[in-house]
């Protein structure tokens, strides 16, 4: 089977998938990839079949207890079945089925460090609470995607998270208090370019609190926690 990078003329097109509840397949192959990458799909949600003849001992004991299904063989037909996203690792047996398989049924594939044989790109990706921030080089050098993430783990920090956090609460308030979307979001956009997240990095909620009142005429900190669950 021939294999050729992405054209460089086709861009790869970044989305985030929800995964919650949906069926996910990982082969794994004995190396050092599949445990991170089924604890990846486990942290989105994700409903995990692993086919793999050895497990390490963590992913063993993961299995054991129900977190995932642990499928002790190598890839048969029809393994793909229902499977919205499968992973495999490049050592992983008869990766040649996996792969013919996956474009039968039309089921985005990704083999760890193989881009030929990939249909998506995993990124490398910072997370702050709700932030996720991904960076691909679609496969050319995983290195410099890592070095990026580095650099963006060190400027991004808790407060972002809980930007988030104050923004889910907000939104409902604000859209009943400014009903049309261009000056609402022009009030976002007032919002983050304001200095609440450098209030927030430097654990003055209150203070940040009362800028966002201050810009949207919404005080989050009138509402007690019921309310805020109501109005998120």
């Amino acid at each position: 089977m021939s294999h050729s990078p992405p054209s460089a003329s086709h861009p790869t097109f970044p989305v985030f998938l929800r995964l919650e509840g949906r069926p996910c397949t990982v082969f794994g192959g004995g190396g050092t990839f599949v445990e991170e990458k089924v604890r990846g799909l486990l942290d989105a949600g994700a409903v995990v079949r692993l086919v793999a003849l050895e497990l390490v001992p963590e992913l063993r004991r993961d299995a054991a207890n129900g977190l995932f299904t642990h499928v002790r063989r190598t890839f048969r037909r029809g393994d793909l079945h229902q499977t919205f996203v499968a992973i495999a690792e490049r050592d992983a047996l008869h990766l040649d089925r996996i792969e013919a398989e996956a474009k039968r049924r039309q089921v985005p594939l990704n083999v760890v460090d193989d881009t030929p044989r990939c249909s998506f790109i995993l990124a490398s990706v910072v997370r702050r609470g709700d932030l996720a921030v991904a960076v691909s080089t679609t496969g050319r050098a995983p290195a410099l995607a890592v070095r990026l993430r580095q650099s963006l783990e060190r400027t991004l920090g808790p407060q972002h998270a809980r930007f988030l956090e104050l923004a889910e609460q907000l939104r409902e308030p604000l859209a009943a208090r400014i009903p049309g979307f261009e000056p609402r979001r022009d009030v976002w956009y007032r919002l983050v370019d304001s200095d609440v997240l450098d209030l927030l990095a430097a654990g003055d909620e209150s203070a940040a609190l009362a800028q966002i009142a201050q810009i949207t005429g919404v005080d989050l900190g009138s509402f007690d926690a019921e309310e805020l669950r109501e109005t998120a």
